[in-house]
């Protein structure tokens, strides 16, 4: 099978390539190296001849609900567009588990890019996972105060990327599903621990303090609005599993 993937250099996409690659399929990447520019369109009518289905895990790095809004808003028009004249059959999207509840920032995006594939001519699946274990790392002196390192209060389902991976090149060598059952990490946590402990893996030794965040996001985040429900999969892979492949680096 001729698989694309949006999104193939990043954190899960390059799973995504790994999984499909070392399951026979053929895939393309969908990135600016190839040519591809998918805010804009360009090279995606190309790239796409031939391709059976596309696995969109592209994301942008912004907390700004507009900008994620725009964002996703272009690329998820410029893929579904190419994909119909392209002929592709099956458009496979990751979304986030409780990005419907835990509204705001750069949730607003991913739920308007939902909308876009649902309601768009090519048969579609959309696979809400949580946060990768990777977010921990990302959140890490994200923000700063002084000698304090500031994280958002928040429960968590950390999920191994690479499990989510393997479940989208599943999803996407099947027939379309419409919503696929959610997928969640195998026990929940809080973000300020898994924090700590990444800092202490790279031998970061500020103090880590949870904060509260305001609004709809804040409390979706402390609530459990992000965590799965009952019916959902989940991976067996653990936080600590993951936070033993990375590197120390020590920081100031």
């Amino acid at each position: 099978m001729r698989i694309a993937v949006a999104g193939g250099t990043g954190m899960v996409g390059r799973h995504v390539v790994d999984v499909a690659r070392e399951e026979g399929h053929e895939v393309v990447v969908l990135s600016r190296a190839a040519g591809v520019d998918l805010t804009e369109g360009e090279g995606l009518d190309v790239a796409l001849a031939g391709v059976d289905v596309v696995v969109d895990v592209t994301s942008t790095a912004t907390q700004d609900a507009q900008e994620s809004r725009r964002f996703f808003d272009a690329v998820t028009r410029h893929l579904l567009a190419a994909e119909e004249r392209a002929g592709v059959g099956h458009h496979v999207a990751l979304g986030i588990v409780g990005s419907d509840r835990a509204t705001g920032g750069y949730y607003v995006g991913k739920v308007h890019q939902e909308q876009l594939v649902e309601s768009g001519a090519v048969p579609w699946t959309i696979l809400r996972a949580t946060q990768f274990h990777e977010f921990a790392q990302q959140l890490h002196g994200q923000v700063t105060l002084g000698p304090f390192v500031l994280v958002p209060v928040m429960r968590s389902e950390p999920v191994a990327a690479r499990e989510v991976a393997e479940r989208l090149v599943a999803l996407a060598v099947g027939r379309p599903t419409g919503r696929a059952r959610d997928l969640g990490g195998p026990d929940v946590r809080r973000m300020v621990d898994m924090v700590r402990a990444y800092a202490r893996q790279v031998g970061d030794r500020r103090r880590i303090l949870a904060v509260p965040l305001p609004g709809p996001l804040g409390r979706g985040m402390r609530d459990g609005s992000l965590l799965t429900r009952a019916g959902a999969d989940h991976g067996t892979t653990e936080f600590e599993a993951w936070l033993s492949t990375v590197t120390s680096e020590p920081r100031g």
